[in-house]
């Protein structure tokens, strides 16, 4: 039936290629106008998730499981790693540098805690995590320092594309 005054209704009106073309552009403009591009985490999910990368971490080096620790982190040539001047680059030689220090003749991994942790979510994608680390080692002894690691959602999920860590100097 048609409407008043020359107007077409909806049932008569052709629903050619190019109306659905442009009717699909306008319907894409007002979802990104109202910022409906993608679901993305609330800042507490994704605060949750950061914390469970680093949850399971220290779950991991715990039970002497070096890589399963590196499981936190990015399996990149780009990952960065800052600690006491000195910087390591790549997922492989972060885990290297690991074995080196706390799996190689004599060297002793000891029980991890993060006594002090703040998340800090940046978007939907990054995060930084801030705070304590704390290593209690076999024979009693304590080494403690401080860290700061970003964290970015890839595919795989969380994981550590740059971490800056320090001991405390005694």
């Amino acid at each position: 039936m048609a409407a008043a005054r020359g107007e077409v209704a909806l049932e008569e009106m052709p629903l050619t290629p190019r109306i659905v073309h442009r009717l699909a552009a306008a319907l894409t403009a007002v979802a990104l106008a109202c910022g409906v591009t993608r679901a993305a985490e609330t800042p507490n999910a994704a605060a949750t998730a950061v914390r469970a990368v680093l949850a399971a971490q220290v779950e991991a080096w715990n039970r002497g499981d070096l890589e399963g620790y590196m499981g936190g982190y990015w399996k990149s040539p780009d990952l960065v790693f800052f600690s006491n001047g000195q910087e390591t680059r790549g997922w492989q030689a972060t885990l290297d540098r690991y074995r080196t220090r706390y799996q190689a003749a004599g060297k002793q991994m000891g029980k991890l805690d993060f006594p002090a942790m703040d998340v800090v979510t940046l978007g939907p994608d990054a995060a930084l995590a801030r705070g304590r680390w704390r290593l209690k080692m076999p024979d009693g002894k304590e080494l403690t320092g401080m860290t700061t690691v970003v964290l970015r959602k890839r595919p795989e999920g969380w994981r550590i594309v740059h971490d800056h860590s320090s001991s405390d100097v005694g």
